[in-house]
């Protein structure tokens, strides 16, 4: 696969904007090992590389177990993951892929069971942002393969 462009050297605004998000979420208060779990499955969900390399090692550099991010794909099937995080993945892939074009009310009741008007919002947010960012790495090939953690503090996204 051939990289197209770097967006973000062709085009720094979109770069800023999409990072505008990324600050907000930081700071939003979900938790950084659900976001990740979050960003993980959504790129998985749209076949993103480059996001999957950057998620996995990051949630690997904050100490996720090999065996979660393993199943993820098979979240549904496997006993690792918190009813928390059941419901974040359940919204995740609903907005993703947006099925029959709304988010059925079945799974907006599982999610308000597990967060907050505000835990919500954010979280969806989150999903926007990861869509956005694999969207954009898909369109112009961005290789995966070369990112690298950086040092992470308790509470870094």
């Amino acid at each position: 696969m051939t990289s197209r462009i770097r967006y973000s050297k062709a085009a720094p605004g979109v770069y800023r904007a999409m990072q505008g998000l990324e600050d907000y979420v930081h700071g939003c208060g979900l938790e950084p090992d659900l976001l990740e779990l979050v960003r993980i499955r959504a790129s998985q969900l749209n076949g993103c590389a480059f996001c999957l390399d950057m998620h996995t090692k990051d949630a690997r550099a904050r100490g996720e177990s090999e065996q979660r991010l393993y199943l993820l794909d098979a979240w549904r099937e496997a006993p690792f993951y918190s009813e928390r995080e059941r419901a974040a993945l359940t919204w995740a892939e609903a907005v993703t892929l947006l099925p029959d074009r709304e988010v059925a009310d079945e799974v907006y009741d599982e999610a308000r069971q597990h967060f907050s008007d505000e835990e919500l919002a954010n979280l969806t947010l989150a999903i926007v942002a990861i869509n956005g960012w694999n969207r954009l790495n898909v369109a112009f090939r961005t290789p995966a393969g070369t990112y690298q953690p950086r040092a992470r503090k308790d509470g870094d996204v």
